[in-house]
């Protein structure tokens, strides 16, 4: 027969596993409610905290110059960020306007007149005949080339209108982050502080000093990857306005875009190359070849350079991380992974350094037994003789 204890015990239990067990689910519910609430502001929020770690040095130095006035520089700061998003983007977007709108309106007229190939494009190696013939077929019967190549075309123009749709709303959220970036560059103590607590509640005595690590190696991705792009940019684009490629401009800006997003600028640069063997001289066309070939291969001695500065961590695993990264969560993810494997990089350290401490400790231990044993040193002290007992 069941014991009545026994038995209150056990429905006891049962209560209180089965209000655990609600308790438990409606928290469950609670933050998928939640983080589907705040899910649209996740990726501005750490776009914001990316950009206020990267622009805080330069917002101190403002707010120096405004005689303390921490605010004003930091809305200047977040309003020159929006002015120089928006500005290239303006001026690209009405470009391409205006070239469509120039090219719907001269083929309406029948006057779209295209120059035929030279041999030069003929001799270009691989390509050449295929590019010869598509050239030479749109110069002289645009109408049938454009049935021919209509597949592609359409494929392209849809193409070019998803890049555009999606850069409007990549756009609008650089902005958002720029604005919030401006508020935690405004209250750049509080918001350290709040993270430093947050830190220390999750992970230990270790939390402050991996927000500090999260912030130095926030500052060498984006000068080791922003940085790289924007040298490369000034290079090629040299290139190009010293050899009048037209639309240099815009070719320099793309090269700038794909720089941060790690792919090679030879994507836009192998096509120029051509176009300048097929309108220049051969001396000419060989000094702009090496000219951006070695700007574009320069990232590969300019980032073990630039990238790791300032950061007690090794340069590739802040490479590795940020490619890993970049391949997995996008642009984001070029500052998400290389923080991510520095704090594991700093963890297995910190496990390392326990280990060596642990074995220094016991070898010690064992010294100290060892010589005790050997009578040098009496493994007990013997107590003080007292006279007075005698």
């Amino acid at each position: 027969m069941e014991n009545p204890m026994q038995h209150n015990q056990s429905k006891l239990f049962i209560t209180n596993m089965m209000e655990s067990a609600i308790r438990i689910g409606l928290l469950f519910i609670l933050i998928i409610w939640t983080y589907d609430i705040i899910k649209p502001f996740v990726i501005p929020v750490l776009w914001g905290a990316i950009i206020a770690v990267a622009l805080m040095p330069l917002t101190q130095k403002l707010e120096k110059a405004l005689k303390g006035r921490r605010g004003l520089a930091a809305t200047i700061m977040a309003l020159a960020g929006i002015t120089l998003l928006v500005t290239p983007f303006v001026l690209v977007s009405s470009s391409i306007f205006e070239g469509i709108s120039h090219t719907i309106a001269v083929v309406q007229t029948g006057e779209i007149k295209i120059p035929g190939p030279t041999q030069k494009v003929a001799d270009i190696p691989l390509i050449g005949d295929k590019l010869f013939d598509a050239w030479a077929l749109f110069s002289t019967n645009l109408e049938k080339a454009v049935m021919h190549f209509l597949p592609q075309i359409k494929s392209a123009v849809g193409t070019m209108a998803g890049v555009l749709g999606s850069g409007l709303g990549t756009l609008v959220m650089f902005v958002v982050s720029l604005a919030i970036a401006g508020g935690f560059m405004a209250h750049a103590e509080k918001s350290a502080a709040a993270v430093s607590t947050v830190a220390v509640k999750v992970v230990g005595k270790h939390g402050e000093e991996w927000t500090t690590l999260t912030a130095a190696t926030i500052r060498s991705v984006l000068l080791g990857v922003v940085g790289v792009a924007f040298i490369q940019a000034v290079l090629i684009g040299s290139a190009l306005f010293t050899f009048s490629i037209p639309a240099a401009g815009l070719f320099t800006f793309i090269v700038f875009i794909l720089g941060i997003a790690q792919l090679p600028p030879l994507l836009v640069v192998l096509p120029l190359i051509f176009y300048v063997f097929s309108t220049h001289d051969s001396t000419g066309a060989t000094i702009f070849t090496v000219w951006v070939l070695i700007a574009g291969v320069s990232d590969s001695f300019l980032k073990p350079m630039l990238m790791g500065r300032g950061v007690d961590v090794p340069m590739p695993i802040i490479l590795i991380g940020a490619i890993g990264g970049m391949i997995t969560a996008g642009i984001i993810g070029l500052f998400l992974g290389a923080v991510i494997l520095a704090i594991w990089y700093e963890l297995f350290i910190t496990w390392l350094n326990i280990e060596d401490s642990l074995v220094k400790g016991a070898d010690r231990d064992n010294a100290d037994v060892s010589t005790s044993g050997d009578g040098s040193k009496p493994l007990v002290s013997a107590p003080a003789h007292n006279e007075a007992e005698d």
